[in-house]
């Protein structure tokens, strides 16, 4: 195998790859990166026990030749060495492996040799057979995960909980995210052939968003045995699923409210991120709600080392009861706000220890819900 590369193109594919390998792992070949050459083009794979991240460098792109091939083959390189040295190098590199599998990487006056790994012993990636797919462009899938994705449970005592669940039927996509104490749903029309309910980890989308953060156009989604995978043009993503049934999140949402407030979006997020300052001191970092005079409301904190804080902001409208207070966890209530398009919220409370619903106004297919928490 023999090739020439830009040095910033292959140093880019290698960091990409790089966050699917596992320095922790009793199989060495799996510490390595999988670069098989063809005649049009390179391919990088990393892999781990959970994500498979795969990058295709072409001979072109945007009309620059940053890849020729001499001799195609694949051979598995450390993936901390390779980083390690394509990074401090300067100019074009020229890579080849002989028959005993020596890798000698050179640029300019610089030499490297160092062992490789035989390719055929790298674990394969599930092939993809599958004639049922959908197609959502990277603007979309980005938006849809950021909208969930921070509300999925960081604690590994129910696994289910720590991805977002990802459920295709009628041409829509579901997309739901929940830790017991907060929930996140996003719903998004779309063509589809796909039907199912899948569980993906909420690290492996991070990840995902990454990737595709600077790239345009469509990611095509299938599911192939025990994987989701995610295509773009240059990079796809495997990710493992995570087993379990789902809670059925239809018994969580409320089917009437004692109050309901509408308010502005990006006021309330200031005035929650200044109660915030105060916060820390509780658990739950606990924020007030008290509805006033019934027209206004008042978001209020307090700390007995540093102080409190409060402030009255104007409801926009307010339909049902007018007496109510609630205390919320204020980070939980920030992370709903940040992601949050629409100028003008609705927020629907049941009572005080029942849980809040928010959503923007105009827009049906995205919610959050937020359990109360206790003020002492």
């Amino acid at each position: 195998m023999e090739f020439l590369i830009d040095k910033e193109c292959f140093n880019k594919a290698i960091s990409d790859v790089n966050k699917a390998v596992s320095l922790k792992t009793p199989f060495p070949i799996l510490t390595g990166i999988m670069i098989t050459a063809h005649d049009n083009c390179l391919i990088l794979v990393g892999s781990n026990s959970d994500i498979i991240i795969e990058k295709v460098i072409p001979l072109v792109i945007d009309g620059v030749k940053v890849l020729e091939v001499f001799h195609v083959g694949s051979i598995v390189i450390s993936a901390k060495y390779l980083s390690g040295i394509v990074k401090k190098l300067d100019d074009k590199i020229h890579l080849k492996v002989n028959e005993e599998r020596l890798v000698t990487i050179q640029s300019d006056g610089i030499l490297t040799t160092l062992p490789g790994f035989n390719a055929e012993e790298y674990p394969r990636l599930p092939k993809n057979d599958e004639v049922k797919y959908i197609e959502i462009s990277n603007i979309e899938l980005i938006e849809i995960i950021k909208q969930t994705v921070f509300a999925v449970s960081n604690s590994e005592s129910r696994p289910v909980l720590t991805g977002i669940n990802m459920s295709f039927k009628e041409n829509q996509l579901t997309c739901v995210a929940t830790n017991s104490q907060r929930l996140a749903l996003r719903e998004l029309a779309l063509e589809t052939n796909l039907e199912g309910s899948f569980t993906v980890p909420g690290t492996s989308l991070n990840e995902l968003v990454r990737l595709i953060n600077n790239e345009h156009g469509v990611v095509q989604i299938v599911v192939i045995d025990n994987y989701m995978v995610f295509k773009s043009n240059s990079i796809s993503l495997f990710s493992r699923l995570i087993e379990g049934n789902y809670p059925n999140i239809s018994a969580l949402l409320p089917n009437h409210s004692k109050t309901i407030v509408t308010l502005n979006t990006n006021q309330l997020l200031k005035g929650i991120d200044r109660a915030c300052l105060f916060a820390r001191e509780w658990k739950n970092n606990n924020i007030f709600l008290e509805i006033q005079d019934g027209s206004k409301i008042r978001i209020s904190s307090n700390s007995s080392e540093i102080g409190k804080i409060e402030e009255i902001q104007t409801i926009n409208t307010i339909d049902g009861d007018t007496n109510l207070s609630i205390s919320l966890d204020g980070s939980f209530l920030m992370d709903a706000l940040k992601v949050i398009q629409e100028e003008e919220i609705r927020v629907s409370f049941g009572g005080p220890m029942r849980p809040i619903l928010i959503e923007p106004v105009n827009n049906s297919f995205y919610l959050h819900l937020i359990s109360p928490v206790r003020s002492y």
